[in-house]
């Protein structure tokens, strides 16, 4: 519960987890630990996603019948709810009234500077390199709730596309959980830190197919750490070549090279020279791209269907499309705006 700046929860008895995360079966190890009871809620689209040897209830919306479940199974003001990417519109009212101010929510980064989703192709794209793992309370806003717990670290140098940064931060999100749900469990009191509203920055979701469509007229470092932040476990950033033949290709796996000679900005997207199991392609500026794969729609690498001189474009059409779909999830899935 909140009282005047602190969070605590006296003699905790219960865990609900709300939402989705890979490590639910994890989590549920370190509060059986505690001596702790846990329960899984999630959404009808996210439910499809959960390893099917975990227990869960779905529901859409935090209606009476999500009430009554959480009601008829623990006593709210011994229970800690925690959000997990949860996709439930969570009103001040039932924050405070029905789950007692123990709500709270896990996030990846440095709050309030990267608030919103898809932190690790955000941070790929900027060359962010640490990561933070942080509590806060769920207020009304987005990501915007007093500061719990944190804990800050640098992303390994071996970290360089979202596959990576993910199981990196899964490591990290477990230690910390564990941490904090073994302080609860000693009745420690957190000092909250409210979050300065002068400084911040909102980073909406991105869907691969829409947002990771390639401009070739970024700057090489641009497009480069661009096309990475689609990689793994992504379809892929996105283009076509010459006419379009291959129909939309996704391309993974690529290198920033300053080995060959310099560009001219109309020479962006061409296949400069072919190496076999690489492509050398030319940006807008002085670096070159190594790309290693060139996927068609199922998947299968056309690397060697391609011949020098071909060009890597993407229609303006396209590009201005993503620009002007927002990408929203709700309970049910993908809803562009």
């Amino acid at each position: 519960m909140r009282q005047k700046n602190h969070f605590f929860i006296k003699n905790i008895k219960s865990v609900v987890l709300i939402g989705y995360s890979e490590v639910f079966l994890e989590l549920d190890k370190i509060n059986k630990l505690q001596k702790l009871n846990t329960f899984i809620i999630s959404s009808s689209h996210q439910s499809k996603m959960i390893d099917k040897k975990v227990n869960y209830k779905v529901f859409d919306k935090i209606d009476n019948k999500f009430k009554k479940f959480i009601t008829s199974n623990m006593d709210v003001k011994n229970t800690l709810f925690v959000s997990l990417s949860a996709r439930y519109i969570f009103k001040k009212q039932t924050i405070e009234n029905f789950f007692s101010d123990n709500l709270v929510n896990f996030h990846w980064t440095r709050l309030p500077l990267d608030s919103g989703g898809a932190p690790d192709s955000w941070q790929i794209m900027r060359e962010d390199r640490i990561n933070n793992q942080l509590v806060h309370l769920v207020d009304e806003g987005i990501d915007s709730g007093p500061i719990i717990l944190n804990d800050m670290s640098l992303i390994p140098r071996h970290c360089q596309i979202p596959i990576d940064f993910k199981y990196f931060r899964l490591k990290k999100f477990i230690e910390f959980y564990s941490k904090f749900i073994e302080k609860l469990k000693k009745n420690e009191s957190f000092v909250l830190n409210s979050q300065p509203n002068y400084i911040g920055r909102y980073n909406p979701r991105l869907n691969t197919e829409v947002d990771g469509l390639i401009n070739w007229n970024m700057d090489s470092y641009d497009l480069f750490n661009f096309i990475k932040a689609f990689d793994d476990p992504y379809k892929g950033a996105s283009t076509f070549l010459n006419n379009g033949d291959f129909g939309k290709l996704y391309i993974k796996k690529v290198h920033l090279h300053g080995g060959d000679s310099s560009n001219h900005p109309y020479m962006t997207g061409i296949v400069s020279r072919h190496d076999n199991d690489w492509l050398v392609v030319s940006t807008i500026s002085k670096h070159m791209l190594l790309i290693e794969e060139v996927l068609d729609s199922k998947g299968r690498n056309i690397i060697s269907k391609i011949k020098t001189g071909d060009r890597f474009y993407t229609p303006y059409k396209d590009l201005e499309r993503s620009k002007i779909t927002k990408t929203v999830f709700n309970s049910k899935g993908l809803n562009e705006k």
